[in-house]
């Protein structure tokens, strides 16, 4: 996937200026897929010279102005084309995992600690998606209230119903991973017990 398929999966919702985009990406889509500011507004531009967007001049203060970007016609024709290509998987690349197929090498309680540290983070992640998937469920998220309001009716139930579930799968993932460090952490136990 590429950063411009987050971005117009944020401009399906409304037209966002480069500021209002970097500032939804990382309460939206940024938890699926991160990307720097320095990479959006670039790519905004890009897909603005590609005529997946729309850029209009908006009043930003007394003296500036700032470009606000809208979808086009045939950006919503390339959202629609990739949301229905099949998904080519990436290679894995996982620091955790790699780390502990090595234990062996480290003393029990680096081991330990980086198991501990696994957990804490996944814990923090499942506490931010939690948030999010209820705020998405009880209509309290900015991005999706402006987005049912944008589409008709008899599309809300869908619309809700598909963020809440991406975000189940996360929370799904990282309660397995909490789940895997703690048998690490047993594993430890067994085979180097504390004295």
């Amino acid at each position: 996937m590429s950063l411009r398929y987050a971005l117009l999966a944020l401009l399906t919702a409304e037209p966002l200026t480069g500021y209002d985009a970097a500032k939804r990406f990382g309460g939206s889509v940024g938890h699926v897929w991160h990307a720097p500011d320095s990479q959006i507004y670039p790519e905004l531009r890009r897909m603005e010279r590609e005529g997946l967007v729309e850029g209009e001049q908006v009043r930003w203060g007394p003296n500036s102005t700032k470009t606000r970007y809208s979808i086009t016609g045939e950006g919503v024709r390339a959202f629609r084309e990739w949301m229905s290509t099949p998904l080519d998987y990436a290679p894995v690349r996982d620091a955790a995992h790699m780390r502990a197929a090595y234990f062996e090498w480290t003393d029990p309680d680096s081991a330990r600690e980086c198991l501990e540290r696994h957990i804490d983070h996944y814990t923090e992640q499942i506490a931010q998606w939690t948030t999010v998937r209820d705020a998405i469920l009880d209509l309290s998220n900015a991005t999706i209230a402006r987005r049912v309001q944008k589409y008709p009716a008899e599309d809300h139930e869908r619309i809700i119903a598909f963020k809440a579930f991406a975000y189940d799968g996360l929370i799904g993932r990282g309660e397995a991973e909490i789940a895997w460090a703690r048998q690490g952490l047993e594993l430890l136990d067994k085979l180097s017990p504390r004295n």
